[in-house]
């Protein structure tokens, strides 16, 4: 199962931007997906190290944050044009600064301390990066469409998702990771039944969604044992309560 954390959920796409809303629009649409992009590369590098720092595959993993690394450095330059956009601009200059502290993070030797705060910046980046997406379409004059925006969406979910569970696997069971498993859990399967029932999805949409599908399937159990795992905790210390207590 924890190949699964570790590995893409099926990447849930779309029909390609250009296809989505032909025209001038497409532009706009390829921008809201590079922002999606973003997004999304916040989760997975934020995985990626967690990874590492448990051990698991640990070389091909700072492989990939190297290399991810670098496509998150190309999407800063294709949208390099919002950072004069007045209404635009500050969210931008906010998202990069965010990507530069988080890169020096992530050149950390990974360990408690530093994944704590790879996370921290990851979150916040999510965060950014998301809010520059839709004002990116704000920006626009014509919609770009909802699949577009609510596939970029999942993407970013299901690298949060294996990122939290691998979070919790590690050890850290608190509240708040458990939580942010049972949102980031609801709001997936929520947007993958939206994305499916869609009538304007395409033949291949079709298809990638059907993987999804069926990894989701699998991830899902596994996350839903975490809330077993502790609930099985909490009543051992209940038990443990009881067996201190002196007897009547």
């Amino acid at each position: 199962m924890l190949f699964l954390a570790c590995s893409l959920l099926a990447v849930v796409h779309v029909a390609p931007a250009a296809a989505l809303v032909p025209g001038e629009s497409a532009l706009l649409a390829q921008d809201i997906a590079s922002a999606g992009r973003l997004r999304m590369q916040s989760q997975r590098l934020a995985k990626l190290y967690q990874q590492a720092a448990m051990g698991l595959n640990a070389g091909p993993a700072q492989q990939q944050i190297g290399l991810a690394g670098g496509e998150v450095e190309l999407e800063f330059a294709r949208l390099a044009r919002y950072s004069k956009k007045p209404a635009i601009q500050r969210t931008y200059a906010r998202s990069e600064a965010l990507w530069q502290e988080m890169r020096s993070a992530l050149n950390a030797a990974p360990g408690p301390v530093s994944v704590e705060r790879v996370n921290q910046l990851a979150d916040e980046l999510m965060l950014h990066t998301g809010k520059l997406a839709m004002q990116i379409e704000a920006d626009g004059e014509t919609s770009v469409g909802r699949l577009l925006d609510l596939s970029s969406r999942l993407n970013m979910l299901a690298q949060r998702l294996a990122r939290l569970y691998l979070q919790a696997q590690a050890g850290d069971r608190s509240q708040g990771v458990l939580t942010d498993v049972e949102q980031a859990r609801k709001e997936f399967a929520t947007g993958l039944r939206e994305l499916d029932t869609a009538r304007e999805n395409s033949p291949a949409s079709r298809e990638n969604i059907a993987l999804a599908k069926n990894q989701w399937i699998f991830f899902e159990s596994a996350v839903n044992r975490l809330g077993s795992i502790d609930a099985t905790s909490a009543q051992y210390a209940r038990d443990y309560g009881e067996g201190l207590r002196p007897a009547k």
